[in-house]
């Protein structure tokens, strides 16, 4: 072979060679990113060319899909949407998915490795392909009530139960809220729905998921949490026994008196009394005597400081550290920086009701194939226990002290036990703004065994302010829930 042609020859093998390099790269290497690309319309197209898996709620399904027109032959429909957003989140042709749509997109789509033998056997079969289910763990009685129950008050809010046995989530529910079939699609009409639902031109945010991603000063509420670290730290072991809190009593480092809520008796209060009547000056000083350190390391037993994922993400609630002893008093009674979501405040009841073991929340119970074949069985998992079974049975019968004797009244259910604990968070500069009004409880049946664990937590711009606290706006809610629960235990 002559020179030029050799040097073909080796340009030639040097193009192929590059060719094979090239299309192993994006076959192999790039092969899930470009799949996942969202400029890849086919992927898109294949993503919505058979029917959707769907969502279960207590054996039925709360959504659907119909055919459209266009490359995109399917869509998602919702039943009941607004009450159930904060449980789907969204899947939408042009907006993509969130929550559970977004995270078992897999199962649903059908797409997912789990599939793969179901998939192949429908395809030699000529069945019509079709995605997986997911089995939630959500009581709809309890939602239903729980939604109806925000709707009925008006303002924002939201609402967590659990089943403090096994950590699953009954009910999780955020007003306002919207309707996730409106934005499904592709079209004009999505394309307003979506706009309206942003929060820059919706004040309301109706897309925020109050009940796991809106953290809130927990008020009063919190004071079970500062009872908890009283008795386990042996501060004050005896709930009966008169505490050394002086009336008035100043704040360390500080001039400032703590002040309480009406002419209540919380001088030298026992820690029953204090919590049946939402004494500050008794919690904050126990906060300030126990310290930041014990006091954080109670609330981290309790889930504070940690995110939650349920599977969808809960925002991590907030106990500081590296305070002065006056800023873990206002701490310890739920202010300052404490903040929660009515999730994390659910958990804290949830872990009281169970004799002190917290269970890890969850909503998905089960994966399964579209023709119901079990895939992946969701086993309750212990997160921590942040009370001994000894303290947690003294911390029930003082939150059972608040709903018979105390400020939690109207959480009162007939025949049943209920504990429970009210709260009136201040907010905004100066304290200028509606404060929250937090109702948190259990309710226990007569075998002691105890089917749900509730917070409630209620913003109302609209409402009188003297006429917002946890016992009358949020603790009738709790109790819907509650009995909607009892309802099918019994």
């Amino acid at each position: 072979m002559n020179k030029p042609l050799r040097r073909i020859a080796i340009f030639c093998g040097l193009l192929v060679l590059t060719l094979l390099i090239r299309d192993n790269w994006l076959q192999y290497v790039r092969a899930d990113e470009l799949k996942t690309d969202n400029n890849n319309r086919r992927v898109a197209i294949e993503r919505y060319a058979t029917p959707r898996g769907n969502i279960i709620v207590g054996g039925n399904p709360i959504t659907g899909y119909k055919e459209t027109s266009g490359d995109f032959k399917y869509k998602r429909t919702y039943k009941n949407g607004a009450m159930w957003a904060p449980v789907t989140g969204f899947v939408s042709q042009a907006y993509g998915a969130n929550q559970l749509e977004s995270i078992e997109d897999g199962i649903l789509s059908g797409t997912d490795d789990q599939l793969f033998f179901r998939n192949t056997l429908d395809m030699i079969t000529g069945t019509a392909k079709k995605g997986g289910n997911v089995v939630t763990t959500l009581n709809a009685a309890a939602q239903k009530a729980a939604y109806d129950g925000l709707k009925r008050q008006g303002g924002k809010g939201a609402v967590a139960a659990i089943d403090p046995a096994t950590g699953k989530i009954l009910a999780l529910a955020s007003y306002p809220s919207y309707d996730p079939s409106t934005i499904a699609g592709g079209t004009t009409s999505d394309e307003e729905a979506w706009k309206k639902l942003q929060k820059k031109n919706n004040a309301d945010d109706p897309m925020l998921n109050r009940a796991l991603r809106e953290a809130y000063p927990p008020g009063s509420t919190f004071k079970v949490v500062t009872a908890a670290a009283a008795l386990e730290n042996g501060l004050y072991p005896d709930p009966d026994k008169p505490t050394k809190t002086p009336l008035p009593w100043t704040m360390p480092g500080t001039t400032t008196e703590l002040k309480n809520e009406g002419d209540i008796p919380c001088k030298n209060a026992t820690l029953r009394v204090a919590l049946q009547w939402s004494c500050n000056t008794v919690f904050g000083k126990v906060g300030s005597d126990l310290g930041n350190e014990k006091m954080l390391e109670q609330a981290k037993k309790f889930g504070f400081t940690s995110e939650q994922f349920t599977p969808v993400r809960s925002t991590a609630s907030v106990f500081s550290e590296d305070m002065a002893p006056s800023e873990v008093a206002l701490s310890s009674i739920g202010q300052f920086n404490t903040a929660a979501t009515p999730l994390q405040m659910a958990m804290v009841a949830s872990a009281v009701a169970n004799d002190g073991t917290l269970m890890k929340p969850y909503m998905v119970d089960e994966l399964q194939t579209n023709d119901l074949d079990p895939l992946e069985k969701t086993k309750p998992e212990e997160l921590s226990k942040p009370l001994s079974p000894a303290n947690a049975q003294i911390l029930q019968s003082m939150m059972e002290t608040v709903v018979n004797d105390g400020t939690g009244k109207n959480a009162q259910i007939s025949d049943i036990t209920v504990g429970g604990k009210t709260g009136t968070a201040q907010h905004g500069v100066e304290n200028s703004e509606n404060p929250y009004a937090w109702f948190i409880s259990y309710a226990k049946l007569s075998d002691d065994s105890s089917p749900v664990a509730v917070a409630v937590v209620i913003e109302d711009d609209n409402a009188v302010r003297d006429d917002i606290s946890g016992g009358g706006l949020a603790a009738p809610i709790a109790k819907k829930v509650m009995e909607a629960v009892i309802g099918n235990k019994k």
